[in-house]
């Protein structure tokens, strides 16, 4: 008798959670233009130094801290560059509104916050009318 052992991941990456790539993982011209200072939420950019340009699989790539997975990155990066473009993924992946941890935040958020972060200006509320998720048909145990 054989027992059919699921698939194991060890390691989660954007287009797994997706289902796909983003073009801007394949294609430097569409993250040429994001303008990091302006990006960044308040007048701290510190928080922008602890972003590098990391590798996943042997392929250059990038954490979202939202999803808890990288981002790679498909595209020569130009020398001298690498974290500039790490950044420059990052916050286009954040402010597309395609990191998973985002999607998630709709459903899962537990107090009203922009959508889409501090980094995309007007960015929709969530979270104004969170309630623990309930499984159909289970009630709680007498105590």
């Amino acid at each position: 008798m054989s027992v059919h052992e699921p698939e194991k991941t060890t390691g989660l990456d954007a287009e797994y959670l997706a289902g796909h790539r983003f073009p801007y993982q394949e294609d430097i011209g569409l993250v040429g233009d994001i303008d990091l200072l302006a990006a960044t939420p308040g007048p701290d950019i510190n928080w922008l130094e602890d972003i590098e340009l990391l590798q996943e699989d042997g392929v250059p790539a990038v954490f979202d801290r939202y999803s808890n997975s990288f981002l790679k990155i498909y595209f020569p990066i130009p020398e001298g560059r690498e974290n500039e473009i790490a950044r420059k993924v990052l916050i286009k992946h954040i402010q597309s509104g395609n990191s998973y941890g985002i999607q998630l935040k709709e459903k899962h958020a537990k107090f009203p916050q922009p959508e889409l972060g501090p980094w995309v200006e007007d960015s929709p509320t969530v979270g104004r009318e969170w309630r623990p998720p309930t499984l159909e048909g289970w009630e709680p145990p007498d105590h």
